[in-house]
């Protein structure tokens, strides 16, 4: 019986999400508890309860990894580069794709699509306009480097899967950096590609850039209003934000932690006005709302799964029907259906429905289920391209191309992303074989 209501509730589940009959916060919520109600349990509200306090932490840490960059971009501690690589990548073609490329990734630090093509396509749509460049490439690379920043712990799918899961940043993410690092060059080496058919096509223009020119593509770039603007504190915030990263990497202190205080210092020290403090956090607190609303459902829809006993019984039964000869490739095998899944799906419905069944199922094969969680995020390339994903709207927006044309261009290179991931992750031993 719990083995047919918990694929019953999951079907429910994704009809509900897929169908836009119910937004992800209602249903990861309310479906759960219904059908555990009608599975006969009372205890509903303490698994919903012990549910949402394991993710407190990812809460935590991903509110203040939005205020933290938040504050920096309102800042303008990118504005300097984003002028930088314009200037330098004036006239060549390879210099402007490779700096699109470049740009993308480090803009997408922040793990926001909307506020990278933001900044990224308007700081270079003059230059392939002016030049007459294929501006599919300025569509492309963008999503291509979102669809690697995404996998960063305060990005939302690994975000989802710290919440199902109960796991550290770290936990997650430190077998990851290698396919991520791989993966930022490949898009490095896609606009050295694009560039050189560019250049091919079109050679090396000596353009001037006028004042006219200078002001139009200067107000292309400004992402925040200027009374906000700090430049005099770039090279602080610039020194902040590696120590941090550092402080990332060597795990001195818990994630949570570490962008608390940054927050606190780079905002104090930005914006000592209280008035000030106060606008930017109700700046960026519908960003914040909207992701740790949905952390804390998630972790109510795992606490009711678990709390139940669904998952294991679901799990049990998936195991009986996985052939022996494919059980140990359960983890090439969801990397590789990462990709078909969450560009067809909502993360929600596949992070907080699919992910934790598999994860089961692997762990009762002798797999563990940090793997399973790990090449669920692989996929990630792709569906940076999802027609349900609402910031790819934005982008082919600012750029000017169709919805058709950029999945049509872009596809490829995001599966070659996706690939070159789990490659990576298989030869580092993150994925085993």
């Amino acid at each position: 019986m719990l083995t047919f209501l918990g694929f019953l509730m999951i079907v429910v589940f994704m009809y509900l999400i897929m169908s836009n009959k119910m937004n992800a916060l209602h249903a990861l919520i309310l479906i759960p508890a219904v059908f555990a109600l009608f599975a006969g349990f009372t205890d509903v509200g303490d698994m919903i309860i012990g549910g949402a306090e394991t993710v407190a932490s990812t809460a935590i840490m991903v509110t203040f990894a939005i205020l933290y960059f938040g504050t920096l971009i309102d800042a303008g501690m990118f504005d300097p580069l984003v002028n930088k690589v314009v200037k330098i990548s004036k006239g060549d073609p390879l210099k402007i794709t490779v700096g699109t490329a470049i740009l993308s990734l480090l803009v997408g630090l922040d793990g926001d699509g909307t506020i990278t093509y933001l900044i990224v396509v308007t700081a270079f749509l003059p230059l392939y306009e002016r030049l007459g460049m294929n501006k599919l490439i300025l569509a492309c690379l963008p999503a291509m480097s979102m669809g690697i920043m995404n996998v960063l712990p305060w990005g939302g799918p690994t975000a989802r899967v710290m919440s199902v899961f109960n796991y550290e940043a770290m936990t997650v993410l430190a077998p990851l950096i290698p396919s991520i690092i791989a993966a930022a060059l490949y898009v490095i080496g896609l606009g050295v590609f694009f560039g050189l058919k560019e250049r091919k096509r079109l050679g090396i223009q000596k353009i001037s850039v006028d004042h006219e020119v200078e002001d139009e593509m200067a107000a292309t770039v400004t992402v925040s209003a200027e009374s906000l603007k700090r430049p005099r504190l770039f090279w602080f915030n610039l020194f902040t934000t590696i120590l941090l990263v550092v402080g990332l990497l060597t795990a001195i202190l818990p994630l949570p932690a570490l962008f608390m205080l940054g927050y606190v210092i780079v905002t104090i020290v930005n914006y000592p006005n209280l008035s000030d403090q106060k606008a930017r956090i109700e700046a960026h607190a519908g960003n914040v709302l909207t992701v740790v609303s949905l952390i804390f459902a998630g972790g109510a829809f795992a606490g009711i799964l678990e709390g139940t006993g669904m998952v294991d019984a679901m799990a049990t039964s998936m195991v009986k029907v996985i052939p022996d000869f494919l059980a140990p490739q359960l983890p090439l095998i969801v990397g590789l259906t990462s990709m078909p899944f969450t560009f067809f799906m909502a993360n929600d419905p596949y992070y907080f429905g699919i992910v934790p069944i598999l994860a089961e199922t692997a762990s009762q094969v002798g797999i563990d289920k940090l793997e399973i969680a790990q090449a669920s995020l692989l996929g990630q390339p792709l569906h940076l391209l999802s027609p349900l994903v609402g910031s790819v709207y934005v982008l082919i927006g600012l750029v000017g191309v169709s919805f058709r044309d950029h999945i049509k261009f872009s596809t490829k290179y995001a599966t070659g992303s996706a690939l070159v991931m789990i490659v990576v992750g298989i030869i580092t031993g993150a994925l085993s074989i």
